[in-house]
């Protein structure tokens, strides 16, 4: 029980004081009067003062509240490193014993997670603040005695520091010899040029008590899971490392460093770098054998893009005409045959021949270099008018050897509407071309015979439209009709002329998104979107490889004609390889460097600021659980092998009682007394 006098003012605080200054200064007057009853009337004045102050006599019975201890147990990805987590369990039993058996004292246990723990989920790291943040707010700030933090100090909210009601003590675990090594990309685009290279810059590390007589260590590149290349770099030192992108699409370039004796991990070895190789300009001829309704149509397609580079010329006038037009008029610069067909034909991505035929003007040795420039990786386009069928058609040349179908000398004129065929309905030429039961007819089509390739569209009374073919390392196509262009003018409500076109076009260019077969997966956090495209009408299940070389089976399904999806939840960081049929890919899951493994030798820098306000300390777990003392706030609350606990002395009111100290009756008494007793003085006087 606790007794003590307060007070409970009858009148405002500024009345009281009011009246306490007018009775001095009665008191004044009356003693310079010489009045002999001042010092009574004084009293009486003091008495009435002093009960309209309201004293009272007040005891509380109070129950005593116990102190609480935050301990807070990093359990996060950098703390399975070595004999961290033994040192951290034993650590806490140790702790939770000695404070168990304390008076007066309650264990708050906190445990601090990451996401990176083998997942990547979440790269937050440890976030020790926000734990203890939380934690916090749902104790009484009061009764918090001491914070201790078993961790290896290695914290990434360190800047979110709450505001501490006590010491903040680290039990720092890892050992003092520890080292470890890791491998660094300081920049990484996500898009490069083909054929330009792109500088990556990279850096390998050591930390903590590393060898000193280490300079230089072995470095393994690889490119989409290929096998890896060897180098000897510096350690210590940036590294300019310039990289051409092998292929349009994504790139998965893999960069690691083998695993040194006595390093804590190999998990910051290795880092994984995706991107995407993008062409810079495609370059396209495109020769017109004569003016056209439709000519102006591949013109205007190809310059539409911003990424293609056109180099266009059109045969005005075929050199058996004559209309007396002089031969000066009739182009800008003279037809650069040789240059174009001969010196610079491999630096163009796309060859279209537009109703061209046989005049003379392309002798068939530049035609046969066409051929080659075909099956060493190029494309050709054929867009087939009348002049197909003739006698003097393309397809009587050297070019005949990789053109996909053979004239049959025949000209359909009737009109028809093009049809997609069931294999197109599966390539990604003509997959899902828009408003197929509206589309406008043709009117002509060159009648041919399909000799290789797949045949996608359809015209009249089903006769091949479009037929595509891989040659080699090239690839071909033709469309047996000159009618195309109708569609662009809105004739009978026209049709995706330049969809497709424009699909055409890049699937010859060997544009990744337009590939029949093709096998790729798109990253999301966590997860895996497998995407599968192929012509077959039924393909197996996917191989998935796991960093750790565990293979898993995924089985997927048909979304829409050709394209067949899966979806696989990815428990690790690092590369994946894919396999399906003859389709192989490789992706990388999670980041490149996990941000718990971005510094893994134990420290106390990133808390030190928490000590030095708290006045708390830093002792290694390798050398023993420190003991625990008492210590008053304000002083030092660490020492060589203890760390310090506050006591709060918090308490709960259980109850109150109040007994006035001057009752009215005695008030009245007693100012009576005093004021009667004055007047009595001064009255005998």
């Amino acid at each position: 029980m606790i007794a003590s006098v307060v007070f409970d003012p009858i009148v405002p605080l500024w009345l009281l004081i009011a009246l306490a200054a007018l009775s001095l200064l009665a008191m004044s007057v009356a003693l310079w009067r010489g009045l002999t009853g001042w010092v009574w009337r004084g009293l009486a004045a003091c008495v009435v003062l002093v009960a309209l102050a309201g004293p009272v006599w007040q005891t509380e019975n109070r129950a005593a509240l116990n102190d609480i201890v935050l301990m807070l147990e990093d359990r996060s990805a950098s703390q399975s490193l070595s004999d961290r987590g033994a040192q951290t369990t034993v650590a806490a039993e140790t702790l939770a014993a000695r404070l168990a058996a304390r008076p007066n004292t309650e264990l708050r246990r906190i445990v601090v997670r990451d996401g990176t723990g083998g997942s990547v989920a979440d790269d937050g790291g440890t976030e020790m603040m926000a734990a203890l943040s939380e934690a916090l707010a749902q104790e009484p700030r009061g009764r918090i005695a001491g914070i201790v933090a078993l961790s290896d100090g290695q914290v990434h909210d360190a800047e979110r520091v709450p505001d501490l009601p006590a010491p903040f003590h680290l039990l720092l675990t890892g050992r003092e010899g520890d080292w470890d090594r890791r491998l660094t990309i300081r920049n990484a685009p996500a898009f490069a040029i083909l054929g330009e290279p792109v500088t990556l810059t990279l850096r390998i590390e050591d930390s903590g008590a590393a060898p000193a007589d280490v300079d230089r260590v072995a470095l393994d590149i690889a490119i989409d899971g290929q096998e890896p290349q060897r180098f000897a770099v510096p350690v210590g030192r940036d590294i300019e490392l310039p990289v051409t992108l092998p292929h349009g699409g994504r790139n998965v370039i893999q960069f690691s460093v083998p695993e040194a004796e006595g390093e804590l991990t190999d998990r910051n070895n290795a880092a994984l770098v995706q991107i995407n190789g993008v062409r810079d300009r495609l370059r396209v001829l495109l020769v017109s054998g004569e003016p056209h309704p439709g000519g102006r149509t591949w013109r205007n397609l190809l310059k539409s893009d911003a990424s293609v580079d056109l180099v266009h010329f059109t045969i005005l006038r075929p050199p058996e005409k004559q209309d007396g037009v002089p031969v000066s008029e009739l182009s800008l610069i003279a037809f650069p045959t040789r240059e174009l067909f001969l010196e610079k034909i491999d630096d163009f991505d796309l060859i279209i021949f537009d109703r061209y035929q046989r005049r003379g003007i392309l002798p068939s040795l530049y035609l046969e270099n066409v051929a080659n420039y075909v099956r060493k990786g190029g494309a050709v386009l054929v867009a087939a008018g009348p002049d197909y069928a003739g006698a003097d058609s393309i397809y009587r040349s050297p070019l005949a050897e990789v053109l996909p179908a053979s004239p049959t000398a025949r000209v359909v004129d009737e009109a028809f509407v093009p049809e997609v065929s069931p294999l197109g309905a599966r390539h990604p030429v003509t997959a899902g071309l828009p408003q197929q039961d509206t589309w406008g007819r043709w009117l002509r089509q060159i009648e041919v015979t399909p000799d290789a390739g797949d045949v996608l569209m359809t015209g009249a009374e089903g006769r091949p439209l479009l037929v595509l073919n891989r040659v080699e390392e090239g690839r071909v196509a033709l469309l047996a009709s000159d009618h195309a262009w109708l569609w662009a003018r809105g004739f009978e409500g026209g049709g995706p002329q330049l969809e497709l076109l424009r699909r055409l076009a890049h699937w010859m260019m060997g544009e990744p998104e337009l590939e029949e077969e093709a096998l790729w997966a798109e990253p999301t956090g966590q997860r895996l979107r497998i995407i599968r495209r192929s012509l077959a009408a039924e393909v197996g299940a996917v191989t998935v490889t796991t960093p750790s070389g565990e293979t898993v089976e995924v089985p997927l399904q048909e979304q829409h004609p050709g394209h067949f999806e899966a979806v696989y939840d990815g428990a690790e960081i690092g590369l994946y390889r894919l396999r399906q049929g003859d389709q192989e890919t490789v992706v990388g899951l999670g980041p490149a460097a996990p941000r718990e493994f971005e510094q893994t030798v134990a420290s106390a820098e990133p808390l030190a600021p928490l000590q030095e306000v708290t006045r708390g300390g830093v002792l290694r777990l390798e050398e023993g659980v420190p003991g625990l003392r008492n210590v008053r706030a304000g002083r030092p609350a660490a020492g060589r092998s203890w760390i310090g606990l506050t006591p709060r002395e918090a308490y709960e009111t259980l109850d109150v009682a109040r007994m006035p100290l001057l009752p009215g009756w005695l008030v009245l008494l007693l100012a009576t007394g005093f004021l009667l007793t004055g007047w009595l003085r001064e009255g005998r006087r």
